[in-house]
């Protein structure tokens, strides 16, 4: 059966005064479906407010643009409020509490990559909010909440009632969110904008990879993740996860082509990508990008913590390692041909400049 592989925007959800909420449906997206795999956006306006809420599924948070606040409160620990700007990437494990506030006039825009095999829906998130119009308290009858935190009729009564919001409210008055800490930040955000550059090519590109090395909690989610920052005109070498992982990948910032080739020598999908895209490269198969002249930045999960690729081309290349007279045998072709092919791409990288 073949899946389409086409990239796709994601598709506005619900909205507020406060801001929205955008998600990439498997209907639209059948690799959602097919790798387990979720995508959403939140866009928080100024003074924009998430609603404390959880989830049925692990994700990687990435900001995509502006800067503000998240509160989180893992299983049986207190609350910890991080400061995040665009760059940052969080790793949130399964029944994480989270919340999100916007106090500056640049948009806040949070990107969620997620995996949902053991969601309630495959493809999808699905969150359950703490408060708010569809949230637990409306759900729950007046005497079981009254017992529960000992409280009169009259009082859960206005509790429930003026919870009017749904998911994203904007907040009026004189109402002080906690402060965030810089120690609330240690092991729980990574800014990959500002990390240690695991490559870095001159006039090719630069990569910083999350792992449960510099970000441990990754291990507790079950995913990896990277920030690619590829010049213009560069290529990505040809490549593939050989640890049976999916690559998710969201075009952050300019515009290229892409390639992927699956079984059977077939090139599956030939296509441009730009800001907003979404798309997921299948288990094993090889992907490989060209950016345009403005350049091409991605963020992307892969469904392990600790992901391990293969790259085709450059010295570090399977093709290299392989011995000449087997390259010859394979190719059918002659020495000279095979040295000409070996001698090429002599570089330890897996960006390659334009060609002069």
């Amino acid at each position: 059966m073949e899946i389409d592989l086409s990239p796709q925007l994601a598709k506005k959800v619900y909205e507020s005064n406060g801001g929205s909420y955008h998600a990439w449906s498997p209907s639209e997206l059948p690799m959602l479906h097919e790798g387990n795999i979720g995508a959403a956006k939140l866009a928080l306006q100024k003074n924009g407010f998430a609603l404390p809420q959880y989830s049925d599924s692990s994700k990687v948070a990435y900001v995509l643009q502006g800067s503000g606040v998240a509160g989180i409160v893992l299983p049986e620990s207190e609350e910890k409020v991080l400061a995040i700007k665009k760059g940052d990437a969080l790793a949130l494990p399964f029944g994480v509490i989270t919340w999100w506030y916007n106090k500056e006039d640049t948009e806040l825009v949070v990107l969620f990559l997620g995996d949902t095999s053991k969601a309630h829906k495959t493809g999808e998130f699905t969150d359950f909010y703490l408060t708010g119009s569809n949230g637990i308290f409306t759900g729950v009858s007046t005497e079981f909440v009254g017992r529960a935190w000992d409280l009169e009729e009259k009082d859960v009564k206005t509790l429930v009632g003026k919870q009017s919001g749904n998911g994203i409210v904007k907040l009026e008055g004189n109402i002080n969110l906690p402060e965030p800490k810089e120690e609330h930040r240690k092991g729980m955000a990574l800014n990959c904008e500002e990390a240690p550059l695991d490559v870095d090519i001159k006039n090719g590109g630069r990569v910083v990879v999350l792992n449960t090395k510099n970000l441990p909690l990754v291990g507790e989610v079950g995913l990896g993740a990277d920030l690619v920052r590829l010049d213009g005109k560069a290529m990505c070498s040809p490549g593939f996860s050989c640890d049976s992982a999916f690559q998710v990948t969201y075009i952050v910032r300019g515009s290229g082509r892409a390639q992927v080739v699956g079984a059977d020598g077939r090139r599956v999908l030939e296509t441009t990508v730009k800001a907003g895209n979404l798309f997921i490269v299948p288990r094993f198969f090889v992907v490989s990008k060209i950016a345009d002249s403005d350049g091409l930045e991605w963020f992307s999960i892969i469904t392990t913590p600790n992901p391990v690729f293969t790259h085709l081309a450059g010295s570090i290349g399977t093709w290299k390692a392989l011995s000449p007279t087997v390259l010859q045998a394979a190719f059918n072709v002659d020495a000279g041909l095979e040295q000409l092919f070996r001698s090429k791409r002599n570089a330890d990288a897996i960006f390659f400049p334009p060609p002069n």
